[in-house]
């Protein structure tokens, strides 16, 4: 009988040991707790409005895209520009102007995109996206200086 004891005494253990197991499963939950919400793309915000100050005046009159509350699109170096103009004409009336402001004075001229503030967002991209296409490098955003926030 006390030999079975002894055994007993210094018999391996043939039990594995899952507490080193169970700190890396929790460091990596907390790693894993903190990076996800970085992850999403689509925050939910209210975007501000602000006073803002105008852009100096470069020397060429700067190409200006108005999208109406319905979605039509005006472009200000148009033969008309109180006429809706369609993506197509548009985008080459652009690329024109660009082109033959690059080839004379050497410098990119100025794009913005003045939207209603009513009309949708998605539309206000396609816009910027289909100037990009014509070949403006920077696309500006037109606001109006006159409404402020009442948040401070």
């Amino acid at each position: 009988m006390q030999n079975n004891r002894k055994r007993k005494r210094y018999s391996a253990m043939a039990e594995i040991n899952v507490v080193p197991y169970i700190d890396v499963m929790l460091v990596l939950l907390v790693i894993f707790m903190i990076t996800a919400p970085l992850l999403t793309q689509g925050v939910q915000v209210n975007l501000p409005k602000v006073a803002t100050a105008a852009l100096p005046q470069k020397q060429a009159e700067p190409i200006v895209l108005s999208i109406d509350s319905r979605g039509n699109y005006y472009l200000n170096i148009a033969s008309n520009p109180h006429q809706i103009i369609d993506p197509e004409t548009m985008q080459k009336q652009v690329a024109s102007a660009i082109s033959a402001s690059k080839n004379s004075t050497g410098r990119e001229r100025q794009v913005f995109v003045k939207g209603d503030g009513s009309v949708g967002y998605g539309k206000v991209v396609e816009a910027m996206v289909l100037l990009k296409k014509a070949g403006a490098g920077q696309v500006g955003l037109v606001t109006d200086p006159t409404r402020t926030s009442s948040r401070s």
